[in-house]
């Protein structure tokens, strides 16, 4: 097979002449410098693959389940089709405070408390949440510096709005030649500061190394932002899939009222939802004008059908939720046993999330691999390419899959590494 040696890096800018040569075009340079992200490469190159199994993306293989499309159809048969509230209808934005208290010990119900249903804004999914959030504190001439191995959006977004990232590499141990430890280092963290910078966004438990910050983790990082007066952008998105407890620790455990903090969210990974694109935002309550006229002048608002879903998710969502919870821990346990077990591979235990990234050794090159699992496996991983400084040499594996479906990849996958 011959594969295109240019590599994809996560902070690569577009250049040259292809595009239909785009300096012709006028186009604003932070879109040229867009990154192509290389999960989506990997996925295309496998798109349409007859028995492929895709562990590339950060979705399971189960459709949303019926109590949530039932709310949506509902939603659609009464006529809900109209343009709504920009901040979200009041009784999703109250579903979630009733849910956030709930698992999050912080009361969002209560008449005096500081915390309310206003506190929460309604997007068009996680991404959507995370460029909003970017677009209140940071722009051109600013610098956010981001966790990395880190989800690709996270520098893509970035560099859109025209900010520049800075990557500041988690550290990573290995131990007798198998296993891997991921910890944060707070003095690459400070290294990466500077008079420019803006924010900091910290993803735990994160995408793709399963790092999950300790309650220690999130109080040191909570102390460098308020020296630097940065905000934080914190994706909690996989923070109730945690093999160590209910839930991961949380900045909410530490945090104090007027502590800058924006949260980002999605109901994708805890309901199967990814594909009908809805999140929130979790911010100070005297934020949402701005908040508010930033979901107006970027999408006028969610479908009410989605936010329908939404609130059945939350209502009703709590027995599915534990049975996948249950299926991942399984999944990722045979996982990892059977990639330790190879002897090819070395790799951290996850504590949270549905992700396993490993290194195989002999294999450097992981865009390569990644293309060529697909022809010869028939497995579809994501390239450490596409996830910053500190994972280029390793593979992010998605484990969110029915069990039968994930022992057939590991199947493949082991007699792949005992050929090659």
């Amino acid at each position: 097979m011959a594969i295109d040696p240019k590599p994809a890096s996560m902070t690569q800018p577009f250049k040259g002449d292809d595009r239909l040569n785009s300096k012709k075009l006028g186009l604003r340079q932070e879109a040229l410098d867009a990154p192509d992200s290389g999960i989506v490469e990997v996925f295309n190159y496998g798109r349409g693959r007859h028995g492929l199994i895709p562990l590339y993306v950060g979705e399971s293989n189960l459709p949303a389940p019926s109590f949530i499309t039932h709310a949506m159809v509902q939603s659609l048969q009464r006529g809900e089709t109209f343009y709504t509230y920009q901040r979200g209808i009041p009784e999703l934005r109250s579903a979630l405070a009733t849910y956030m208290t709930r698992h999050y010990g912080v009361n969002f119900e209560k008449n005096n408390s500081p915390f309310s249903l206003e506190n929460f804004f309604v997007t068009n999914g996680g991404m959507h949440a995370l460029q909003i959030a970017i677009r209140l504190v940071a722009g051109i001439g600013d610098e956010v510096v981001v966790l990395t191995p880190a989800w690709p959006n996270f520098i893509g977004a970035l560099i859109v709005s025209g900010a520049t990232p800075v990557e500041a590499p988690l550290a990573c141990a290995s131990q007798d030649g198998k296993l891997a430890v991921w910890s944060l280092g707070l003095e690459r963290l400070r290294a990466a500061i500077t008079p420019k910078t803006r924010a900091l966004i910290v993803n735990s438990p994160a995408n793709p190394t399963g790092w999950t910050a300790s309650l220690d983790d999130l109080k040191a990082l909570l102390e460098i932002a308020r020296e630097y007066r940065l905000w934080i952008i914190a994706d909690e998105i996989y923070g109730r899939i945690s093999f160590t407890g209910q839930r991961a620790p949380s900045f909410h455990d530490v945090m104090v009222e007027d502590d800058q903090i924006l949260f980002i969210q999605s109901f994708s990974k805890n309901w199967a939802m990814t594909g009908l694109r809805i999140g929130w935002i979790e911010a100070s309550a005297a934020l949402a004008p701005f908040i508010e006229n930033l979901i107006q002048y970027s999408t006028s608002g969610v479908a009410v059908p989605s936010q329908r879903g939404a609130i059945a998710s939350l209502e009703q969502g709590e027995e599915f939720f534990a049975e996948q919870l249950a299926c991942f821990k399984g999944n990722r346990d045979r996982l990892f046993k059977a990639l330790t077990a190879s002897g090819r591979a070395i790799c951290a235990l996850p504590d949270g999330g549905f992700y396993v990234f490993a290194q195989i050794k002999g294999e450097p090159d992981t865009r390569e691999l990644a293309l060529r699992l697909v022809d010869e496996a028939n497995v579809g991983v994501a390239p450490g390419t596409a996830f910053g400084k500190g994972g280029r040499e390793c593979v992010r594996i998605c484990f969110a899959r029915e069990p039968a479906q994930l022992d057939e990849a590991i199947g493949r996958l082991q007699t792949w590494l005992q050929k090659v």
